[in-house]
C-alpha cells in the first residue's frame, strides 16, 4: 500500500455526489509503505496506525458550525456536544445598521433562501437538523414576511429539495423547486410547484438538472441537453433550445436571454449565449474521435453511450477500457470527456479504445429508467454494460482478450462488482468504490439512500473470493462519502492476489490536490498499460 501526500483540503466535488468536507488534520509528509503483491506477506505498519483494518474516518475531529451572525462564535469544542449548529435566518437592516433574527423557524437548519422579486417575502428551505442524517429526511419549506417576520409553513417538500425559483403568473406569485422524485429514494429528480408540491415533470423521458428563473430548466436528454420553459397554460415544460452534449450553469436574464457553459463532442467547453463568448480549453491538441453509440439491452431496452478511439486511428481491434460513471444517477453526455479521474480522452491518447456507457440507473431517460437499479444495483445495469462491450467486440473495435474496467465512486463499485462476477476483464481500477453497501449505509453520508440501492448480495465484498483480475484500488484518506474502510475491506479480502492499494492523505471523495490528481491519471494509465498492452500472441 502507498500513502501519497501531502494533500490540500477538499472543496468538494461537483456533480451528483454533492459537496463533501475533510475530517481532521492532514499528514504533513510523504509516507510510503510497501505495496502488497503476489507472494508477499503484506504491508508493513504505518507509523501511528495499527497494522489491521483502520477506522473508516482517520484523524476524526468534532464538527463545528460557523457561528450565527451576531453571536460570539463557536468557542472551544466541548466533549459534551459535537453536533453542528443549525444555520439561522438573519436580516441585515442597512438603514439601521443592525442585524436581527427573522422568522419563526424554531431550531430548524436553514439550507436555502430565495427572495421573492418584489423583496417582500422569502422562501426558505430547511432541515430538521444541521447534520445531513437525519436532517435531510425531515425537510421543510416556509414563507417569511420580511417586514413582520410572519412565517407560513408550506408543508413538506420533496427530499433533496433545492433550486428555489419564483415567477409571476396571472398576478400571482408562484414558487417551484427541484427535488427527489417520490415515493422511493432512488429514481432521480423532478420539478415541483407550490402549493401542493405538484410534480411538473412526471412521465417525462428526460431528467431535470437545474432550475432557473422563468422558470427555465436544463434537462438531460440522452447524450444531449435541452433548455425548457414552463408553459403556464399547460403546466408542462416545453423545449426552448436543444444542444448537442452538455449544458451547465444556466443563467437567464430578465429579457429571457440564456447564458450557459456548453460542451459538445471532443471540443473543450465554452461560455455561450446567442454566440460564443469565450472558449475555456486548450487549442492545438489532437483529441481522440468520439462516437455516439445506441444499442439494445438484452431485454430490448434502448441504451446509449460513447466510444472514444485513439487519436487518428481506426485500425482495431484495440485494448478496450470501460469506464462506468458515478451516481448511479449521472450520465456521460456527448462532450469532451477529460478530467482528473480516469477519463476517455486521457486513456485514448495512450492507445486505448474507451467505452463510456449509460446503463440503467443513469439520468437522461426519465424516472422509470433511473429507478430500475433500486434494491438491485449491479443487476440489470451489469447486463447493459456487457451488451455494449459485446457490440464493440463484434464490430472489431475491441480485443476480447484485452478488456479493462474502471471508475470512481459508483464506477469504482461497478469495477469491483464486475471482476467479482467474471474473469472477462484483465485489469480493473476501483476508485473510491463501494465494497459493502450495508456498511456504507451505516458509515457514509447518504445512509438510507445507499441502503435503497443494495444489500449484502449486491456487495463486492460478498463475492470477493472470486476475484482473479489484477485490481488497482485508489481512495482518499478523509473520504466522508465512501469512507476509506470500504477500500480497506477490498484490500484485505484480496490478500496475496495481484493488486495495489493507494491512499491519498487529506483527500475526500473527490481528489483535489493537483499532485494527487496527476498521480491518479498516471497510475491509472500505467496500470491498464501493464495488463492490457503486452504484444498479442501470434
Amino acid at each position: 500500500m502507498a500513502l501519497i501526500g501531502p494533500g490540500p483540503a477538499d472543496d468538494g466535488p461537483s456533480g451528483v455526489d454533492g459537496p463533501h468536507r475533510p475530517v481532521g488534520p492532514r499528514p504533513d509528509r510523504l509516507l510510503e509503505v510497501p505495496t502488497r503483491a503476489v507472494g508477499e506477506a503484506g504491508p508493513g505498519p504505518i507509523t501511528g496506525a495499527a497494522t489491521g483494518p483502520r477506522p473508516d474516518r482517520l484523524l476524526d475531529a468534532p464538527t463545528r458550525a460557523v457561528g450565527a451572525v451576531g453571536e460570539a462564535g463557536p468557542g472551544p469544542v466541548r466533549e459534551a456536544t459535537t453536533a453542528a449548529r443549525p444555520d439561522r435566518l438573519w436580516l441585515l437592516d442597512l438603514p439601521a445598521r443592525a442585524v436581527h433574527a427573522i422568522g419563526d423557524l424554531g431550531h430548524r437548519h436553514v439550507r436555502e433562501v430565495a427572495p421573492r422579486p418584489d423583496g417582500q417575502t422569502l422562501a426558505v428551505l430547511t432541515w430538521a437538523t444541521a447534520e445531513r442524517n437525519p436532517g435531510v429526511f425531515a425537510p421543510g419549506l416556509f414563507l417569511v414576511d420580511v417586514t413582520t417576520g410572519a412565517t407560513e409553513d408550506l408543508g413538506t417538500p420533496a427530499l433533496e429539495a433545492a433550486d428555489l425559483v419564483w415567477w409571476r403568473q396571472e398576478n400571482t406569485w408562484q414558487l417551484a423547486y427541484r427535488g427527489l422524485t417520490p415515493p422511493a429514494l432512488v429514481g432521480g429528480h423532478a420539478i415541483f410547484a407550490v402549493p401542493g408540491h405538484r410534480n411538473l415533470t412526471a412521465r417525462m423521458t428526460s431528467c431535470p438538472i437545474a432550475l432557473a428563473p422563468g422558470p427555465h430548466a436544463l434537462f438531460a436528454d440522452g447524450l444531449d441537453t435541452t433548455i425548457r420553459r414552463l408553459d403556464s397554460a399547460t403546466g408542462t415544460f416545453v423545449e426552448a433550445e436543444r444542444a448537442r452534449g452538455s449544458l451547465t450553469g444556466l443563467s437567464v436574464s430578465e429579457a429571457g436571454t440564456f447564458a450557459v457553459i456548453a460542451g459538445a463532442g471532443n471540443a473543450p467547453e465554452e461560455v455561450r449565449t446567442h454566440r460564443t463568448i469565450s472558449r475555456t480549453g486548450p487549442t492545438g491538441i489532437r483529441w481522440g474521435t468520439q462516437e455516439r453509440l445506441h444499442y439494445p439491452a438484452e431485454d430490448g431496452t434502448d441504451l446509449d453511450g460513447l466510444l472514444v478511439l485513439p487519436p487518428g486511428r481506426t485500425d482495431g481491434p484495440f485494448p478496450l477500457v470501460t469506464l462506468v460513471h458515478g451516481g448511479p444517477y449521472d450520465r456521460y453526455a456527448d462532450r469532451l470527456n477529460l478530467g482528473w479521474y480516469p477519463s476517455g480522452q486521457w486513456l485514448a491518447a495512450a492507445g486505448f479504445a474507451v467505452f463510456l456507457p449509460n446503463p440503467r440507473g443513469s439520468m437522461g431517460r426519465g424516472h422509470a429508467f433511473a429507478a430500475e437499479v433500486a434494491g438491485d444495483v449491479g443487476g440489470a445495469e451489469f447486463g447493459d454494460v456487457e451488451s455494449g462491450i459485446d457490440l464493440l467486440v463484434e464490430r472489431g473495435i475491441a480485443d476480447e482478450s484485452r478488456l479493462g474496467i474502471g471508475g470512481w465512486s459508483h464506477g469504482g463499485f461497478f469495477a469491483a462488482w464486475a471482476v467479482a462476477r467474471t474473469d472477462r476483464f484483465k485489469a480493473a481500477v476501483v476508485g473510491a468504490g463501494v465494497i459493502d453497501w450495508p456498511l456504507l449505509a451505516e458509515t457514509g453520508e447518504h445512509s438510507r439512500f445507499e441502503a435503497a440501492l443494495g444489500g449484502k448480495e449486491n456487495s463486492p465484498i460478498t463475492h470477493a473470493h472470486r476475484i482473479r483480475t489484477p485490481v488497482l484500488i485508489l481512495h482518499g484518506e478523509a473520504d466522508t462519502n465512501v469512507p476509506l474502510s470500504q477500500a480497506e475491506l477490498l484490500h484485505d479480502a484480496l490478500g496475496d492476489r495481484e493488486h495495489e492499494f493507494v491512499v491519498y492523505p487529506g483527500e475526500n471523495h473527490s481528489i483535489r490536490g493537483r499532485d494527487h490528481q496527476i498521480d491518479v491519471l498516471h497510475r491509472t494509465r500505467e496500470w491498464f498499460s501493464r495488463w492490457l498492452t503486452p504484444a498479442r500472441p501470434a
